[in-house]
């Protein structure tokens, strides 16, 4: 074999062997289009949002069913797009009516090669403000803790909805950490018979990935604070923020929760005015660091010391609160479940739940009619921890 034949021969063969090696090193064609289960969250009296992950870029819409038989697709965006993504897809579902009763499916449809794969159907129920009863359920600080939130799951039942009342995570440090976390926790389909809400916590905010989080985790209102009506109760969550000044150095300058909480302050003087709201039978708010606690001294930052409360927070809102009559403040945080009740200066009772761990974890089971608002905070062992009843205001 003369010189150039032998170096041709060779570069094929090296080749060859570097298309082998490519072949057995490169990651696997995933099996699936979708990674996740549909998940709505969101509810209102005309919808919800739709999110499902996917592991390839995909097209997506959402097929639906009233009780009634009507039958629907969702599958457009406010810029005329069909919705697609390589990583999560969210369709907003309008047009529905209040109490209602629909079944969804995600319809998934790879953009390479038009592969199509349709999840099962399921059930909610629209938000209705004028129903005569509410129930529904509250998680906190979950932390990424598997067997919690898998136990949390099964103890939790069907509901108008389920609030996760923040610190999803322990921080973003990793945008792997997302989808699994948020969408799919402890392998779990948290949203079936529950639609979710979600309020931030101080982890949610934490970690230089921390800004992607409101891509998978849509409000009605598209900002992190909000307010809905379900039967007799009305909601206002708020989102308290970090736990130390904006100006900690373990921040690294990514957050402005002070100018958050002002804005938050002028939303909440209007919304408690709003029809529905101003004479609502009960009134709670929702936030992750309590507004009140136990003992309330000032945390020393400079040596790992951190808000047990959201002083900042309760002096930009408590005058709405009071004005607005608050009957609850439903918060987490802290990772001890306790009751404060209502004082001369504070006329609200405030409520925390548990830790990330089993022995610690709690849920919260509500129930709202003509009558009372009746609240357990349960431990995951079926004990109550608190029993808390509210009579109506109006």
């Amino acid at each position: 074999m003369n010189r150039r034949h032998f170096i041709g021969a060779l570069a094929t063969t090296a080749a060859g062997q570097a298309l082998a090696h490519a072949q057995e090193t490169a990651p696997p064609a995933p099996a699936t289009l979708v990674r996740t289960p549909l998940v709505v969250m969101a509810p209102r009296p005309d919808g919800a949002e739709a999110v499902w992950a996917v592991n390839q870029l995909c097209k997506g819409r959402i097929e639906w069913e009233a009780e009634d038989g009507i039958t629907g697709v969702a599958g457009s965006d406010r810029f005329g797009f069909v919705p697609q993504s390589d990583e999560v897809l969210r369709v907003r579902l309008e047009g529905f009516k209040p109490g209602r009763t629909y079944q969804v499916r995600a319809v998934t449809v790879s953009a390479a090669d038009g592969t199509k794969e349709t999840s099962p159907w399921k059930r909610f129920r629209t938000l209705d403000p004028s129903a005569k009863t509410s129930r529904f359920a509250i998680w906190n600080d979950t932390h990424v803790n598997n067997e919690t939130i898998q136990r949390l799951h099964e103890v939790t039942p069907g509901a108008d909805f389920l609030l996760w009342n923040g610190d999803t995570c322990n921080d973003w440090k990793s945008p792997d950490l997302l989808v699994p976390t948020l969408l799919h926790p402890g392998s779990r389909d948290i949203t079936d018979g529950r639609p979710l809400f979600v309020t931030w916590g101080n982890h949610d905010v934490r970690g230089p990935h921390a800004f992607e989080m409101p891509g998978l985790m849509p409000t009605a209102s598209g900002r992190p604070f909000y307010a809905f009506r379900s039967g007799p109760m009305a909601a206002i969550c708020l989102h308290t923020g970090e736990d130390k000044p904006d100006n900690h150095p373990s921040f690294g300058g990514r957050v402005a929760f002070d100018a958050l909480r002002r804005e938050q302050a002028e939303w909440l003087e209007e919304m408690i005015r709003q029809p529905g709201f101003r004479d609502a039978p009960f009134r709670i708010v929702f936030c992750h660091i309590p507004l009140r606690w136990l003992t309330e001294r000032v945390p020393d930052y400079a040596n790992g010391g951190f808000d047990h409360f959201s002083l900042r927070s309760r002096e930009a809102w408590h005058p709405s609160l009071v004005e607005w009559k608050t009957q609850l403040v439903i918060s987490g945080h802290t990772h001890r479940n306790a009751w404060i009740p209502p004082s001369d200066d504070f006329p609200y009772g405030q409520v925390t739940g548990g830790g990330p761990q089993p022995k610690s974890a709690t849920w919260m089971n509500g129930e709202a009619n003509a009558d009372e608002l009746n609240l357990q905070v349960m431990g995951l062992d079926g004990t109550i921890r608190h029993e808390i009843k509210l009579r109506p205001l109006v």
